[in-house]
């Protein structure tokens, strides 16, 4: 039942063979991987908005001087990732920038705060579009969790499907919100042109603002710069790409922070021309909506594009996220199921940890966007410094073409990276906290991964020694473990003599039912007066501590004489998956508690029913 519903929901399997075909176009690769960026417009602005407003009014006319530089980083960041396509094609993006020309620990810090960023991606898109249905419809209010969290299982289902499907299914929202904005840029601008909507700003832009400090000013950047969140997917998914992988990727790269500077511009410009002020209940671009299409159609289809683009925002997080592990699984640093591809051929366990992860964030900021904001710009904005960082490193090793100005590019975006950083840190400490705690938790658990992984390949790496010597053994013990006499017991006891020198069979009887035991016992003595049968009698209930205790002892036997042990745990397999749960689960406990013992070989009979 559960293959045809996985079937039904995921899809049919796809060959290893038909992997090109789920490689992506420039225009799928724009829906696919900048919605996370492309959406940030929705609320970069209105980030801004509610930092100056604290002020005076009058203090929203530095938000055209803030976007101004936000604008300035988005190039520097652009050109800097483009040589990172370029320089570093195998995805991984700021990670391997960053292990590559800094060490172990950079490239980990980058990567950590990648992992727990694609997450807040998630999260961050899926409350902002939960916030634009709800400004849309008030009446939703109230369920903005569980809407969030229905948006988040949706997407991962959809990326389950594979690249493929996913980038068809995002075409629509993506490129429905690019023309919405486009038209509502252009609309509002004609409107301004024929006085359609006056003026409203509280200050021109010459003013002085009485009170207003470079503290205020940087703080209002630091949180608009939360537009720039999503830059740096397309480097981590530079393989996913059609040939020539790097040139679709730089390309797209390209088109997309072009799209987003004119986006970013052309709506803060109009927030400011309009004077709106930011609203708990209706968004900064619902109320620019209002102001240039009114109540009809064109606003609802905006809210429905922007509703859109922030919900399938996230799915940037599930493209980049799944990428991301599978490098720092392949360096060690994580589990090894992070390696594997599902049935569609893209990497599950990725997808589902993502969606778990965002989920769990959700629940605990209660779907409230503006408390993630700060945290999410710090995940992007450290590993954005080392990886620019780490490229000037590359270009003084390398010198590679225009080398200096390369480097100076990239100096540019570090050192605005570094401070936005520090800005963040002094000025919304209260919100970034928990990243100083959580990092270098991460950091003590991929190391302890890579120990791990380390000791193991030590342990199962074949000795060159030529005086190493492989273990032979001189015989085998089995102990067949008999709970009744049945035709199960038959097969597996055939089956321990096929394998076995030394076959003993062992049953654990209760006080409280002392003739079914003896009749057990007698029953299996007459079936099979040649094998060995040990009869453990327990005052509990658990056959689990009886059968440990009598293994050992055989166990010690058989190393003192060179013999193996093997348990044999006999068992039925019902015909249907659903009438497992019609019987006890005691072969499942007796195997976990026996693979305990190093110095015992557990191995389970199957006899499969018909019915």
């Amino acid at each position: 039942m559960w293959r045809y519903l996985k079937r039904l929901i995921i899809g049919r399997p796809l060959k290893t063979t038909e992997g090109s075909g789920q490689s992506l176009t420039k225009f799928k690769g724009l829906a696919l991987l900048s919605s996370d960026a492309l959406s940030s417009v929705a609320y970069g602005t209105e980030q801004i908005t509610a930092v100056l407003i604290t002020l005076s009014t009058a203090a929203l006319m530095y938000q055209m001087w803030v976007a101004l530089l936000v604008l300035v980083l988005l190039a520097a960041i652009t050109l800097s990732y483009r040589q990172i396509i370029y320089a570093y094609p195998s995805g991984g993006g700021a990670y391997v920038v960053a292990r590559t020309n800094w060490g172990d620990t950079a490239g980990l810090v980058a990567g950590g705060s990648l992992l727990v960023d694609y997450m807040l991606t998630v999260a961050v898109s899926t409350t902002s579009g939960t916030e634009a249905i709800t400004s849309a419809i008030p009446a939703l209010y109230n369920y903005q969790i569980p809407i969030a969290i229905l948006i988040v299982v949706f997407i991962m289902i959809l990326n389950l499907r594979g690249m493929h499907d996913s980038a068809s299914f995002l075409v629509i929202p993506v490129y429905l919100f690019i023309v919405m904005i486009i038209i509502l840029i252009i609309v509002g601008a004609y409107n301004i042109l024929t006085n359609k909507i006056t003026y409203h700003a509280y200050a021109p832009l010459n003013a002085s603002v009485k009170g207003m400090t470079l503290v205020l000013f940087f703080k209002a950047f630091s949180s608009g710069s939360a537009s720039l969140t999503g830059v740096e997917a397309i480097s981590n998914a530079v393989p996913n790409f059609k040939q020539p992988k790097r040139k679709n990727a730089a390309n797209t790269l390209g088109i997309m922070a072009i799209i987003l500077g004119i986006f970013f511009a052309g709506i803060t410009f109009l927030s400011y021309y309009m004077g709106v002020i930011p609203n708990a209940k209706d968004t900064v671009l619902s109320q620019i909506g209002t102001n240039v299409f009114g109540h009809g159609i064109m606003y609802y289809l905006l809210q429905l594009a922007t509703a859109l683009i922030l919900a399938v925002a996230a799915n940037t997080g599930f493209s980049a996220f799944p990428i991301l592990a599978y490098n720092m699984a392949k360096d060690k640093y994580l589990p090894h199921a992070y390696l594997d591809k599902g049935d569609r051929l893209g990497y599950s366990n990725g997808i589902i940890s993502l969606a778990l992860g965002a989920i769990v964030l959700i629940v605990l900021f209660k779907g409230k966007t503006n408390l993630l904001i700060p945290l999410y710009a710090v995940g992007v904005f450290v590993p954005f410094t080392l990886s620019q960082s780490g490229m000037i490193v590359h270009w003084f090793r390398n010198k590679e073409g225009w080398w200096p100005m390369k480097a100076v590019i990239n100096f540019i975006g570090a050192f605005i990276s570094v401070m936005l950083v520090v800005f963040l840190f002094a000025l919304h400490f209260a919100n970034v906290w928990p990243y100083l705690i959580i990092m270098p938790l991460l950091l003590l658990m991929f190391y302890k991964i890579h120990l791990h992984y380390q000791r193991i390949a030590e342990q199962l790496r074949i000795s060159t020694d030529p005086n190493y010597e492989n273990h032979t053994y001189a015989g085998s013990t089995v102990i067949v473990l008999v709970g009744n006499v049945t035709q199960v017991t038959r097969q597996a006891i055939n089956y321990a003599r096929s394998i076995g020198d030394n076959v003993i069979a062992m049953h654990v009887s209760f006080a409280d039912n002392p003739q079914k035991e003896e009749k057990i016992s007698t029953k299996f003595k007459e079936e099979y007066p040649d094998i060995r049968f040990v009869d453990i009698h327990t005052s509990y209930r658990s056959v689990v501590d009886p059968v440990l205790r009598f293994c050992d002892v055989i166990a010690k036997q058989d190393e003192d004489r060179n013999y193996t042990t093997t348990v044999l745990v006999p068992q039925f397999v019902p015909k249907h998956y659903w009438q497992q749960v019609l019987h006890n689960q005691t072969a499942v406990r007796l195997r976990t508690a026996l693979n305990s013992r190093q110095d015992i070989i557990v191995s389970t009979y199957n006899y499969h029913l018909s019915e």
